[in-house]
């Protein structure tokens, strides 16, 4: 509005036009009037916008001094020792103690058999026999041959006394020149031949009494016995059944296993065999009988790694007193080897990975330090390291991404975490 317009003067109404009701100064004045509420209007609204801005600058200072000075709170937990007992467990199939393959050792048929599979048997005790009737004829052909030779090495030592006799008869009168050197000569070499017919009959009775007595060893294998308790696993014989005894091709006839004491074989690896020794116990699991475990100890151990798995080959003896294992079982073992170092268990929680490779967060005086950690073992919740913590170290679970180096922290204690 122009306030510096002149005033014109009034004009009066014509006759017969309408005179205006309202005076011109009033109409002013109400433009006067609105022009200054437009004016305290625009003011406010100016006043206003800066207040609501001067507001939200405060709060963006008060909330970054809030930030710069905010200690957030964690969760910890302390560094444990690991058990001084490593525990590994590992596959493993038992077999028995002692295990035979029992073949023929004299030919015939089988005339009686005294076991059959599953059987438990004695050492000593009846499996099998043989008849072999041949086998007694040819022990009594040896018998008469042995007596043959016994009359014939009766007769040459005979032979032998009268050949003595003549010569110490007859060597007087040979040095006396009664008798002829000729003579003398004769009787002396017909005694030295006597006295060899001897030697020879004797080593005759010596070959035929071995052959007898292998005769009679064959006739005792007719009978067929267990050398070992046990059980008997296979059975491939009948009654009828022709056997051969032979070295190579001999008739399997039965199985044997000693199973009062079942045995294990163990492939260790590498990072747990150098601390392996006979004497460590061990616990077999079988999945089928889950309540119940079976003591071991580890008897056998070779002396050199499997070069292709690089894993120790270990026995383990368990006692088997009422036969609850067989051979045959796949079965896990459980051995508990002594560590030779020392180390610690870490939640894995708490493990960072970034570009320094595995890390911890530990806190120290409200202090948040980075470790770097070397792992031994993964096992699931729980991890074993040997480097970067101590025992009671307080480390941060589940650490925030923007944790850093050096910042400062607070333990969260129990009732505030509840």
């Amino acid at each position: 509005m122009n306030f510096n317009r002149p005033i014109e003067p009034e004009r009066l109404a014509e006759p017969g036009q309408n005179q205006d009701v309202t005076p011109r100064g009033q109409t002013r004045r109400g433009g006067r009037l609105a022009g200054f509420s437009l004016i305290l209007i625009s003011g406010a609204l100016l006043a206003a916008g800066a207040w609501r801005q001067y507001a939200e600058h405060r709060q963006v200072l008060a909330t970054a001094e809030q930030q710069r000075d905010f200690v957030p709170q964690v969760r910890v937990a302390a560094v444990e020792p690991a058990d001084q007992v490593e525990v590994v467990e590992l596959p493993a199939t038992t077999s028995a103690f002692a295990s035979a393959n029992i073949f023929a050792r004299a030919s015939g048929y089988i005339a009686i058999r005294a076991v059959d599979i599953g059987d438990h048997v004695k050492a000593g005790q009846l499996l099998a026999e043989i008849n072999a009737p041949e086998l007694d004829h040819q022990i009594a052909q040896a018998e008469a041959t042995l007596a043959q030779l016994n009359w014939s090495y009766q007769q040459a030592q005979a032979n032998r006394e009268l050949a003595k006799v003549t010569w110490d008869r007859d060597r007087p009168l040979v040095d006396k020149g009664w008798v002829t050197a000729q003579q003398g000569t004769i009787d002396e070499q017909t005694l030295k031949a006597q006295e060899a017919a001897v030697s020879v009959a004797q080593a005759n009775i010596t070959a035929e009494q071995a052959q007898l007595q292998v005769l009679r060893q064959q006739k005792l294998y007719q009978r067929v016995v267990a050398p070992f308790d046990g059980v008997i696993t296979q059975r491939n014989v009948d009654v009828g059944s022709l056997v051969q005894a032979d070295a190579t091709s001999g008739t399997f006839m039965f199985t044997l296993q000693q199973g009062s004491v079942i045995r294990t074989q163990v492939f260790v690896p590498q990072d747990a065999a150098f601390n392996l020794r006979p004497g460590i116990a061990a616990i077999v699991h079988v999945p089928e009988i889950p309540d119940r475990t079976f003591p071991g100890t580890v008897t056998r151990i070779a002396d050199a790694l499997q070069p292709g798995s690089r894993t120790l080959l270990t026995e383990v003896d368990i006692p088997n007193p009422d036969a609850a294992l067989t051979s045959g079982i796949y079965c896990t073992v459980e051995l508990r080897i002594p560590r030779r170092t020392p180390s610690f268990q870490i939640s894995a929680d708490a493990v960072i990975f970034n570009a320094k490779g595995m890390q911890v967060a530990v806190v120290a005086n409200g202090i948040v330090h980075f470790r770097t950690i070397h792992v031994l073992r993964d096992l699931g919740r729980q991890l074993e390291v040997d480097s970067g913590v101590e025992r009671g170290d307080q480390i941060i679970l589940n650490p925030s991404v923007d944790l850093a180096d050096g910042a400062k922290v607070q333990i969260r204690t129990t009732s505030a975490a509840s």
